[in-house]
């Protein structure tokens, strides 16, 4: 069971979207008292009346900025590094993914840099990358406002 601060986001960036699905998983969400955003796709989380889209790192672009959002619309983003993380600023961005954190791929920060980095930022910072039971904790040594990670939930049967 999800608490209420838990936001899903839908991503799918290989087909097209099924709109039905979506509507399923929205009423799902709006059940629990959950947040659901779209990724990638903002005049479609426009569109189905959605809570907000996120904007991943590969998306540069500032066409968003003349759309009308409703008020409690949220937009987050993701970075991996310093440069990323000015273009998500200039895009309006209330929340920045910052990864990868713990995981060893291309995008490694590890805590200092990840910690650096965050403190170059006045936005909320959620950490992504890696985060497993065993490493949960260290989130304490750097600014983060929460983390994100789909192994990390998707494998528990009650999340912390």
């Amino acid at each position: 069971m999800q608490d209420r601060n838990t936001t899903i986001i839908y991503r799918n960036y290989k087909e097209t979207h099924n709109i039905k699905k979506i509507l399923d998983i929205k009423n799902y969400c709006k059940k629990r008292g959950l947040k659901l955003i779209m990724a990638n796709n903002i005049k479609l989380a426009i569109k189905l009346n959605m809570d907000g889209a996120y904007l991943p790192s590969f998306n540069k672009n500032y066409i968003h900025l003349s759309y009308q959002l409703k008020k409690n619309f949220i937009l987050i983003g993701s970075a991996h590094n310093l440069k990323e993380i000015r273009v998500k600023e200039r895009q309006k961005i209330s929340k920045i993914f910052l990864s990868s954190i713990f995981k060893k791929n291309k995008n490694h920060l590890g805590i200092n840099k990840f910690k650096i980095l965050s403190n170059l930022s006045d936005r909320k910072i959620i950490a992504l990358g890696g985060v497993s039971d065993g490493n949960v904790k260290s989130l304490s040594l750097v600014k983060s406002d929460g983390f994100a990670g789909i192994s990390y939930f998707k494998y528990k049967k009650k999340a912390p």
